[in-house]
């Protein structure tokens, strides 16, 4: 069961991710995008979508900084002080995640419109996140000091999947609820190529070397 669990679904999840995601750019490339509903409802998804983005993306810069570069994460939590601030610093962050995220889908179950051209591939990532994010808040709140430990326990595993020999020894001796949260971060690979995560890969570089636009407005001046 470790091996399907932390060998397994790890691999299968980045090889649906990376070809489901070539497939979609190379057959249907004008849908890799967040799908904006902004027309549709603009102030809760303004709260919201700040309120998630900042948090997660800090939460998960702080999760890649660990992942590359363990000796100096370590080295940097070796003061008290700095340990304190990082723990409330990211379950404070956590929780912001949370609360925009709530919002998100408040948002989409109470406007009418916007609930509309919600898919249900949207209500199954919606909630996957939630779960990811659940069990974070749960994993960082009831296993303190995770920025002292996870170095040590869950990116060992990390790394030595991207170097294709995988060791599970660390990870599989975690408590189940860290466990849950490894594996279902790569459900999210899974969701990836065919949900609006897409976009997480969308940049639009080309603006920068593409001529100028010129925006014409066809409409009849107001009579006074």
């Amino acid at each position: 069961m470790n091996q399907f669990l932390f060998v397994g679904i790890p691999y299968a999840a980045v090889a649906i991710a990376v070809l489901g995601s070539i497939v979609r750019y190379r057959t249907d490339r004008f849908s890799v995008s967040s799908q904006s509903s902004q027309f549709l409802e603009n102030r809760r998804l303004f709260w919201g979508s700040n309120a998630w983005h900042y948090g997660i993306l800090l939460i998960l810069g702080a999760h890649l900084a660990a992942l590359v570069a363990p000796g100096w994460w370590s080295r940097l939590l070796g003061s008290t002080t700095r340990l304190y601030v990082l723990e409330v610093t990211g379950i404070g962050l956590a929780f912001l995640a949370a609360f925009g995220l709530l919002m998100l889908v408040g948002r989409r179950l109470t406007n009418r419109r916007v609930f509309t051209v919600t898919t249900r591939g949207d209500w199954l990532l919606l909630a996957v996140l939630l779960f990811q994010v659940g069990t974070g808040i749960y994993v960082a709140t009831t296993y303190r000091w995770g920025g002292a430990w996870y170095p040590h326990t869950v990116v060992p595993w990390l790394r030595s999947l991207v170097t294709l020999h995988p060791e599970i020894g660390t990870i599989s001796a975690m408590p189940w609820p860290v466990k849950l949260h490894a594996v279902s971060g790569f459900a999210l690979l899974v969701l990836f190529p065919y949900t609006r995560l897409v976009h997480a890969v969308t940049y639009p570089l080309h603006y920068l070397w593409r001529p100028y636009q010129v925006v014409m407005w066809n409409r009849k001046a107001a009579r006074s």
